[in-house]
């Protein structure tokens, strides 16, 4: 995923909502404006379809459109996230007013960026709902990376390297390996500065 800024770091449970095309009738439509019911300290999760088949030529018809986006001066989805204390977006998709974002000091990691707006190509039609997030090139075999499920109130870390999401049950033995491979590494990195090998530093530290 593309990240807002390097200097940029959310950790934040995730708070997700599920877009689907317009022309879906089979899903329910929310009674609600998904932003108006994000949780304050949240991260706004949303995954939207891989494709949408609309009346725009067919370069436009691929791209994933955009989210939490308007034409006017400022961005009121960004807004009305910030106003309920949301601390960003996660988009598996593009986002479009990049500049606004940045202006309100609200992040939002995507996909890519589409000049391309929601309507009429795609709507909500859950939140706090589990989403599968699958690879981009979901369609290519030879892809390494198994799709992601994100649970209501999974903790996501995103940061300039990516978005990770840790399900709710292992955030504490997630937190503990952390802590305990930022120490290995710590070990490493003065073992080599000292002018030992990297292959020998890691032999000692990481047993390999």
């Amino acid at each position: 995923m593309l990240s807002p800024t390097s200097q940029v770091k959310i950790c934040a449970p995730a708070y997700t909502v599920q877009m689907v095309l317009a022309s879906d009738n089979s899903v329910p439509r929310l009674s609600s404006h998904f932003v108006d019911t994000a949780p304050s300290g949240s991260v706004v999760v949303v995954d939207a379809p891989p494709r949408s088949v609309c009346s725009t030529p067919s370069s436009m018809s691929e791209l994933s459109h955009s989210f939490l986006s308007r034409r006017n001066k400022e961005c009121s989805l960004t807004a009305g996230a910030q106003a309920r204390g949301a601390v960003g977006a996660i988009i598996s998709g593009c986002c479009r007013d990049l500049a606004k974002h940045r202006a309100a000091d609200f992040p939002v990691f995507a996909r890519g960026h589409s000049t391309v707006g929601q309507s009429p190509f795609v709507r909500p039609s859950g939140v706090n709902v589990t989403l599968t997030i699958h690879p981009k090139d979901a369609d290519n075999s030879s892809d390494a990376f198994a799709s992601v499920t994100v649970t209501p109130g999974d903790w996501i870390i995103a940061d300039e390297d990516g978005v990770v999401c840790v399900p709710v049950d292992m955030v504490d033995k997630v937190a503990e390996l952390a802590k305990k491979g930022q120490e290995i590494d710590a070990k490493c990195v003065a073992d080599i500065k000292a002018g030992k090998g990297i292959q020998a530093s890691f032999k000692e530290h990481r047993g390999k």
